[in-house]
């Protein structure tokens, strides 16, 4: 698994009933890179990434992760590669700092010291004080809750990151904040991110790659500097 970034969805549809959430969506996803998915709310995009984490079987169509089709029977080993942050953070309430970091390291049984070292390390990129690890995450500020579950999230270097909207319900001197640390993350260890928003500064600032959803298809995706190109059309919808 290790090192095979890709995600690919072929001819993906989702539906709910009646209710047709994806239609027809091919689409493939730059290794070590950011891309934003970017749409108004209701659109798909956070059934999308449920799709590529296996949360959900697409109604039609295939999901493709580390080169292989999604096998649902084994999700909870593959979820092991992927990474997953949501707004709500989703921090244990009853766990400290330090036991929230380091949990998939318990579960997949690693070497305390290997544990202590790569908690310490996720901390220092983030800069949150050695300090906090014994606090619980009611004691945190919501910013600095959320660089603690990206420090979770990260924590087994997956090959790949999902995240919904992770961002949105902080202030704007906190997001700008975050913004580099998580940019000093994937700098540092490159992974295939892809952001789930509805901010146009999030996703210049973030993303590589962007993929713009409209009513469960894809309207137009590709580069950052063509994002900056249709700027005017977006905000205009």
């Amino acid at each position: 698994m290790a090192g095979n970034q890709t995600i690919e969805l072929r001819q993906v549809s989702q539906a709910y009933g009646q209710n047709e959430v994806l239609s027809d969506i091919s689409l493939s996803f730059k290794p070590a890179s950011v891309t934003a998915l970017l749409g108004k709310s209701g659109s798909g995009k956070s059934t999308l990434l449920q799709l590529i984490n296996g949360m959900i079987k697409p109604s039609k169509g295939m999901v493709q992760v580390f080169g292989n089709e999604f096998d649902y029977k084994n999700a909870a080993q593959i979820r092991l590669g992927i990474g997953y942050v949501v707004q709500q953070v989703g921090l244990f309430p009853h766990l400290n700092i330090y036991k929230n970091i380091s949990l998939l390291g318990k579960i997949t049984k690693m070497q305390k010291e290997n544990i202590r070292e790569r908690v310490a390390s996720l901390m220092d990129t983030v800069q949150l004080p050695a300090s906090y690890l014994q606090k619980y995450p009611h004691q945190l500020s919501g910013g600095e809750q959320q660089r603690a579950g990206l420090c979770r999230a990260l924590f087994l270097k997956p090959d790949i990151l999902l995240m919904d909207e992770p961002f949105a319900a902080l202030d704007y001197a906190t997001k700008n904040a975050i913004y580099k640390y998580f940019l000093l993350l994937q700098q540092s260890e490159p992974c295939t991110v892809v952001i789930v928003t509805h901010e146009w500064k999030e996703a210049m600032t973030l993303a590589d790659e962007y993929v713009w959803i409209e009513n469960g298809k894809i309207k137009s995706n590709g580069t950052k500097e063509q994002l900056r190109l249709i700027q005017s059309e977006y905000h205009s919808e």
